[in-house]
């Protein structure tokens, strides 16, 4: 597909749930495959493309607590489920013939490189995907901030959140029917109205270095090459 995109570098947020597809648990193959043609559809268009993936199909740090496991060794553990996250999307990609770098926050040489900011920004120059994992190296976050504070470091021009609904709604859309869609918000009003976009911390990181985000459903085919073609697709929350 042709055409210039409206964001030249762009941060991608998947959660690890939207890769179960149809599945309870782990990985849907056909999702992945998904997800890699819309990704390497717009890095073809010529934007710069970073990505983080949560790993809630694979493991929780909550899930931990829940069980008596320590909040810190359960979001350690919740770091190296994003990770597998990672390598499956980083395969899927370059199964495809698109040049990838998987990125770590926590040192791991065999399977990732260190993450350093002006190594990822020269990734992304040469045209690579880059795919950042284990969340911000640390407990008490989430993916959510990963991606924000990833975002902010790269300089990314927009997070784009990919989820399962198509934006921002005044209540939960598949609990109550009589919500209705936002197709612009300010963050003052997403403060305001109490609606909950990404986690609080990530939200403010944002908020506070005038990053734009665009909540969207991900998983409509072509959505993200609408997106990025400037086409108003989801909700946008801007300033």
């Amino acid at each position: 597909m042709s055409g210039s995109p409206k964001y030249k570098r762009i941060l991608l947020k998947l959660s690890g749930e939207s890769l179960m597809g149809s599945k309870e648990y782990g990985i849907d193959e056909a999702r992945l495959d998904q997800y890699a043609d819309e990704i390497i559809t717009v890095a073809a268009m010529g934007a710069e493309v970073a990505i983080v993936i949560g790993g809630g199909n694979i493991y929780r740090g909550m899930q931990a607590v829940a069980i008596g496991i320590d909040r810190v060794q359960g979001d350690h553990m919740g770091m190296l489920a994003t990770m597998i996250n990672s390598l499956a999307l980083q395969s899927a990609l370059e199964a495809k013939g698109h040049k990838t770098r998987l990125m770590s926050a926590i040192k791991m040489e065999q399977i990732a490189e260190p993450f350093i900011r002006r190594r990822a920004v020269r990734h992304l120059e040469k045209g690579r995907i880059v795919i950042f994992g284990a969340g911000t190296g640390n407990p008490y976050f989430t993916t959510d901030t990963a991606a924000s504070l990833r975002a902010i470091e790269i300089e990314a021009d927009v997070i784009l959140k990919g989820t399962r609904v198509d934006g921002i709604y005044s209540a939960d859309p598949e609990k109550d029917k009589s919500a209705t869609k936002y197709e612009r918000i300010s963050f003052n009003e997403v403060y305001e109205k109490g609606l909950s976009v990404m986690d609080l911390t990530a939200f403010t990181l944002c908020n506070e270095n005038k990053l734009p985000i665009v909540v969207f459903d991900m998983n409509k085919p072509g959505n993200l090459h609408r997106l990025v073609s400037g086409e108003p697709v989801g909700t946008l929350v801007e300033f």
